[in-house]
């Protein structure tokens, strides 16, 4: 045969290859277009007035990793900045726009005033984006896990003031409500908290938080390491993303509520018992 017929055929071979991997990752909602959105840049540092970490390093950092990570597995990556620029939320979402059919991911680190707050959390908007959020978040917990931030993750959860369980969230906000794509936002930890800010200075644990994220992009299981309780039981039916702190904080105030109407009706028992012995001494005196 000749050498002609045998190139067509190879690159025919190859061309059947390529749209059998395509449609099996269509097949199971997987994109084969990443969009990695590192949050904030430019004059945009991040975080709250005299915060000693610097947002926007640490989220392009992890966001060139993860580019990294899926190129080396075949994925078509676009950035929506890979150098210390200020890019407006509007941009952003026009850049993720032009690509139908791909997938969004935008990296960011969170912040409080109060230097206990800690914990990771993920965010998603549209609901063709909750297998994906859950699918991150698994893995970005327990990669946090092998480097035991378990503890200082959920200490507050499991201390009784369950604020500080992050877990999955449906949030509106501005990048994940405008695009036209499956989106999510992942805050990977408080840089803010001392446990949590010294990891994220750890070139080791960056790239720990960008292989996890691949994972969850690329829908794989979390590591074997089970998730806590609080974690397990995250809804993410509906349009609300029922998370464990708040619901807990609801029934301890109905519990509340609840042990406040019980004492206020033990004491009017208690008070009417009196009345009757009373009046029982006084008929018998």
């Amino acid at each position: 045969m000749p050498p002609f017929f045998l190139m067509n055929r190879y690159r025919l071979t190859l061309f059947a290859i390529a749209s059998l991997v395509a449609l099996t990752a269509s097949a199971f909602g997987q994109s084969r277009t990443i969009i990695i959105d590192p949050g904030h840049g430019g004059h945009d540092r991040g975080g709250v007035p005299g915060q000693r970490i610097s947002e926007k390093d640490k989220c392009l950092d992890v966001g060139l990793r993860l580019r990294r990570l899926l190129m080396a597995s075949g994925y078509r990556v676009i950035m929506t900045r890979d150098s210390d620029v200020f890019i407006p939320l509007p941009t952003r979402v026009a850049i993720a726009n032009a690509y139908p059919g791909a997938t969004f991911v935008s990296i960011h680190f969170n912040c409080a005033s109060r230097s206990g707050a800690n914990g990771l959390a993920t965010y998603y908007y549209r609901s063709d984006s909750a297998s994906l959020a859950q699918s991150i978040h698994r893995n970005v917990v327990s990669g946090a896990q092998t480097e035991n931030l378990a503890q200082s993750i959920h200490r507050n959860v499991v201390s009784g003031a369950p604020t500080e369980n992050r877990g999955i969230r449906r949030r509106g906000f501005y990048v994940l409500r405008r695009t036209s794509i499956p989106s999510v936002l992942v805050e990977c930890g408080f840089l803010t908290n001392p446990t949590e800010g010294s990891l994220a200075l750890s070139a080791t644990y960056r790239e720990t938080l960008a292989g996890q994220i691949a994972r969850g992009i690329q829908r794989q299981p979390a590591p074997s390491r089970p998730l806590t309780a609080s974690l397990r039981s995250v809804s993410l039916g509906g349009d609300f993303v029922r998370v464990p702190a708040e619901s807990f904080s609801r029934s301890r105030k109905r519990s509340s509520k609840s042990a406040r109407s019980h004492r206020s009706s033990k004491s009017s028992k208690s008070s009417k018992s009196s009345t009757k012995k009373k009046h029982k001494k006084s008929s018998e005196d």
